[in-house]
């Protein structure tokens, strides 16, 4: 890591139920269209990390594959704007991987990050 780059993988994952449980119902939400952001801080200071939730609403698993993969290159992208100690669950809504068709994901990306200020700020408070 001598780039400066956040760690991947393992680390910068929410992966646990519980987990996942402690950022629903203690941390703040902000929703746009196609994506939904949680963030709870959880008061260490390390990288923040990332949790996701596709449902099959969003389409088929090539679909839902592809909106994954998307949202953890583009959440590795922003992740040095965003707040350490921070754990953010991202659901992607139906239309979300249209909207990559049409916009792009950078785009989505873009979404991501303006959600996940706007949820840290609430979760911040």
């Amino acid at each position: 890591m001598a780039d400066g780059a956040a760690p991947r993988g393992r680390r910068a994952r929410v992966t646990r139920s519980g987990d996942f449980d402690a950022v629903y119902r203690r941390g703040k939400s902000a929703a746009g269209r196609h994506l939904v952001v949680y963030a709870f801080n959880r008061g260490e200071g390390d990288s923040p990390r990332l949790g996701l939730s596709v449902g099959k609403r969003v389409g088929g698993a090539v679909e839902r594959n592809r909106v994954k993969r998307v949202l953890r290159e583009e959440f590795a992208r922003v992740q040095g704007n965003l707040a350490p100690g921070v754990d953010y669950v991202v659901i992607a809504r139906p239309g979300a991987a249209e909207y990559i068709e049409e916009r792009g994901s950078q785009a989505l990306g873009e979404r991501l990050e303006e959600l996940a200020e706007r949820a840290t700020r609430g979760a911040a408070a």
